[in-house]
């Protein structure tokens, strides 16, 4: 069989390749990225402006080096909601601004010191318990949007939830091909056809909607206890960045935190995080959907992510299709979160595995046994305004217990020590 031909990094595209290219990494972010806006209760539109803003300033940033495509970040959802509940979604975009600025500072001093020093604040043991949280927290919200825990259950909902959930699971195991890293997008729209036939979806406000529309931008609010309930997901982040690049490089077959450099990719990353919380939208992270798409098709071009993003840009200003967007049913979203978040969850789990963390050893299994415990538990903190609870609250946990058993290996008093 003939080997398909590498398209690599710099390489320029043709114009009638480029534009199907694009449109094939857009599709392949879409189903996930928008599901974010969903979940905050906000239009998509601004979500999708930023998204391609933030690629095409990622990719200048990294000197074009980096093909990386830039979608909704799923790390926040947990203490965002939470924000958003208690105080409104506007105090949580300054929450984004802040942990994005700190992004940055982390990117600064990457450059200067390393990266060493993310492995003794949250090693494998302690990352991965946090992050599979992440999801797992997340579960319930997920029932809750399929209508399955209403008092009265709606067997239509039911319907579309099974079709959209089905869809996803078994595109899943089954897709070929290019349909394999559309399975959330191609389970959406099933749903969506489904929600359709069971007469659940309203096209009243897409009728009335103007063609062209610009995103709703809005302004942040800054409030210290919104601020420390998102701070602590800047290591989730960070370290998922770190992976999302090494397993690039290992695609691409280039060291990209060498050349362009994790400090210019961090930064990058963070400052379209900081630019989204300023005018309204979610924060933005290197999209494994779309390094997916580069393994399968093995084009790299940065000219085909910039293309993407040019084509997100386009999206969000037509007002129809913003609302059209607006239109799928809770159902639909149930279904793919039922999936989504149990990845996460899974990702976390995946962390561990991959760093063939050893639970021989006692402060591992402590690690992870007692973040887990916490992060499920329900138990919260209060300080001040501020409640710490689930992952945030396990982060902080984590992070003081690693600190803690790199001050005991120092002092040669632990029994484990490697």
């Amino acid at each position: 069989m003939k080997e398909r031909n590498i398209i690599q990094v710099e390489e320029k595209v043709p114009v009638n390749l480029l534009i199907p290219l694009s449109i094939q990494h857009m599709f392949a972010m879409f189903g996930a990225t928008v599901l974010v806006p969903f979940i905050f209760g906000i239009n998509p539109a601004i979500v999708l402006f930023m998204n391609g803003v933030g690629t095409l300033l990622f990719i200048a940033v990294t000197k074009g080096k980096a093909p990386a495509y830039l979608g909704s970040s799923f790390a926040f959802l947990a203490p965002a909601g939470i924000v958003i509940n208690q105080m409104g979604y506007e105090y949580a975009l300054g929450g984004f601004v802040v942990v994005g600025f700190c992004g940055c500072i982390v990117a600064f001093i990457i450059y200067k010191f390393g990266s060493d020093w993310i492995d003794v604040v949250l090693p494998p043991a302690a990352m991965g318990p946090v992050v599979a949280l992440i999801g797992l927290e997340l579960a319930g919200s997920a029932a809750g949007n399929a209508g399955l825990l209403d008092e009265t259950i709606n067997m239509k909902h039911v319907i579309v939830f099974a079709v959209t959930l089905g869809v996803a699971v078994f595109g899943n195991i089954m897709f070929k091909g290019f349909l394999s890293v559309i399975p959330i997008l191609i389970a959406v729209i099933a749903g969506y056809i489904a929600a359709l036939l069971c007469g659940i979806v309203d096209f009243a406000e897409v009728a009335k909607a103007p063609f062209f529309a610009l995103p709703n931008f809005q302004l942040p609010t800054f409030d210290i206890g919104a601020i420390l309930t998102l701070l602590p997901v800047i290591l989730v982040i960070t370290s998922e960045h770190i992976g999302h690049q090494v397993v690039t490089s290992k695609i691409v077959g280039r060291d990209l935190l060498k050349d362009p450099g994790l400090h210019r990719s961090l930064f990058g990353d963070n400052f379209s995080t900081m630019l989204s919380g300023m005018i309204g939208s979610v924060p933005t992270t290197t999209y494994g959907e779309n390094i997916g798409v580069m393994a399968v098709t093995k084009v790299y071009s940065v000219r085909v992510i910039a293309g993407a993003a040019v084509l997100s840009i386009l999206c969000s200003v037509i007002g129809k299709l913003s609302m059209l967007i607006q239109t799928v049913p809770g159902p639909v979203i149930g279904g793919i979160s039922f999936l989504l978040y149990g990845m996460i969850g899974a990702s976390g789990i995946r962390i561990l595995v991959d760093s063939q963390v050893d639970y021989g050893r006692s402060r591992n299994l402590t690690l992870t046994s007692v973040i887990f415990v916490t992060g499920l538990s329900g138990i919260s903190v209060k300080l001040g305004n501020v409640e710490l609870t689930g992952m945030v609250l396990a982060c902080i946990v984590g992070m003081l217990l690693s600190l803690a058993f790199y001050v005991l290996d120092k002092l040669n008093l632990t029994n484990d020590q490697e």
